[in-house]
């Protein structure tokens, strides 16, 4: 009985169109009039303060309280963090992929200055930036037999280089310096002679010294020793670079005081003229 009220009830009810569509009782509620002509409104710019007279606030800041990364003084992670040397990352993979694709020559010795001239690396030694470390992503896949020279690789890094029958050095480069071989080009026209490389500081010499790091101030000696040993350890057989064809090219090494490959302290260089003026003795 009471299916056939309400079936009668739709029958003589009006279709449901746009026309009688309405709101639900109090669904909506009328906006009251504001504070001045926009009724209140901050047009985005928040409440009173730097917020809302477009100082747009640094990275960091906490509009005028201390820090929350130096508000804790018992965390020593965060002392002297501004003065740290910073090493941007650098992937094996991504060395991979530019021999690939002929940005880099590996017929020819790898440093700084070759990443920096294919214009993907963005190194900045006003942030301190001394270099770059070479990490272990794409070791797995890495093949080509280089001549490269870093400024931080760990033992893996080190280990898939020399299995391919290739030759990795460690360097230290002062922010001088840095600022010659990141941009090569910019330098030679200021006609500024070439920087004299000075020697690493005492908290990083340790590093560079060491032949387990293929630093460039080790001893050649203990570096092939150690070469051997590190060959063992992984489990491949360590190709003889003296027998190489490339032999000439693996063995390139810089001088401590050297900034660029076959070009030395002191030498300016005129790219209008396309000459080199050496230093007289």
């Amino acid at each position: 009985m009471n299916a056939d009220k309400a079936l009668k009830m739709l029958r003589a009810l009006p279709r449901v169109v746009l026309g009688n569509i309405r709101d639900n009782p109090n669904s909506k509620k009328k906006q009251k009039r504001g504070r001045a002509q926009h009724g209140g409104d901050k047009h985005g710019a928040g409440n009173k303060g730097s917020g809302q007279r477009q100082n747009y606030m640094r990275l960091g800041y906490e509009t005028g309280n201390q820090p929350f990364y130096t508000r804790f003084t018992y965390e020593p992670y965060y002392r002297g963090h501004h003065l740290r040397r910073q090493y941007p990352p650098v992937s094996l993979l991504m060395i991979q992929k530019l021999i690939d694709t002929n940005r880099i020559d590996p017929s020819q010795p790898i440093d700084l200055a070759t990443l920096c001239t294919t214009g993907l690396f963005d190194i900045r030694p006003d942030s301190r930036h001394f270099g770059v470390q070479l990490t272990d992503e794409g070791a797995d896949i890495f093949k080509a037999k280089v001549n490269i020279e870093v400024q931080h690789a760990s033992e893996l890094v080190i280990a898939s280089i020399e299995k391919n029958g290739g030759v990795i050095t460690t360097a230290y480069y002062d922010p001088f310096s840095l600022w010659a071989l990141v941009n090569p080009t910019r330098w030679f026209q200021k006609g500024a002679p070439i920087p004299e490389r000075a020697i690493p500081p005492q908290d990083a010499a340790k590093y560079y010294l060491d032949a387990k790091n293929r630093g460039y101030i080790a001893d050649p000696e203990q570096i092939s020793l150690e070469r051997l040993a590190l060959a063992q350890k992984y489990g491949y057989e360590l190709p003889r670079i003296e027998e190489d064809p490339d032999a000439e090219m693996l063995l390139m090494r810089k001088d401590p005081k050297q900034v660029f490959y076959g070009l030395h302290p002191g030498w300016v260089i005129s790219l209008k003229d396309r000459a080199i003026i050496k230093e007289s003795v």
